[in-house]
């Protein structure tokens, strides 16, 4: 896990969604909730595991450590007075996705809403940044290629690209693991002040031109 936790720069965004997934870097969650309750006091988070997450995060230990709301990435059993993908789509100026497996990638560049958070990503106007993690091969499937290329070309979304890592499989270097959360958090700022901004300078904006895998 790679981070810049030593320089903490402002983050704009004051309400930040945090959508973790099913890949085992979901586990390191804790350790980034500590690090923005203590550098951004400021910001206001809310968090939201998919049942995958669960495996390697609890919702326990987020809460315990980020003192805010967890939420599981399912439609509630009772009935509540607010729709949650309402909500989850309206509150926050920012959303970062760490990790996005390439299932949750696929759901999401294909439209669907099968989940609360999906179906907030898919309305949201807030700006949102992915950070993709992947096993062996991943980033040379034809598959992420095909659904970054569409995501990237929504307004409101950037792709933050993963770095090599450790296979927990095979022991080497040919996964790919997310880029650290300042990084991708600030990719969300980046791109949450050009949505904000008066004039653009195009419609897909700046963001884009820098995430291209190598």
């Amino acid at each position: 896990m790679t981070s810049t936790t030593g320089a903490v720069e402002p983050v704009g965004a004051q309400r930040l969604l945090v959508i973790g997934t099913g890949s085992v870097t979901a586990a390191h969650l804790p350790f980034w909730a500590s690090w923005l309750k203590m550098g951004h006091p400021g910001t206001e988070v809310r968090y939201v595991l998919t049942g995958a997450a669960t495996r390697f995060v609890t919702r326990d230990a987020l809460v315990a450590i980020g003192g805010c709301d967890v939420l599981t990435d399912r439609w509630p059993d009772e009935p509540e007075p607010r729709a949650r993908h309402v909500d989850l789509a309206q509150w926050p100026d920012a959303v970062v996705v760490l990790p996005a497996t390439l299932n949750y990638l696929a759901r999401l560049a294909l439209g669907l809403g099968d989940s609360p958070s999906l179906l907030a990503l898919q309305c949201t106007r807030a700006a949102i940044a992915l950070a993709p993690a992947l096993p062996p091969g991943g980033v040379e499937s034809a598959a992420y290629a095909e659904h970054t290329a569409k995501l990237r070309g929504r307004r409101n979304v950037t792709v933050v690209p993963p770095h090599p890592g450790r296979s927990t499989t095979s022991g080497k270097r040919e996964a790919w693991a997310p880029a650290s959360f300042p990084d991708v958090l600030a990719a969300a700022d980046r791109l949450r002040a050009h949505l904000q901004a008066p004039a653009v300078s195009g419609p897909t904006g700046p963001e884009r031109q820098e995430h291209a895998p190598a």
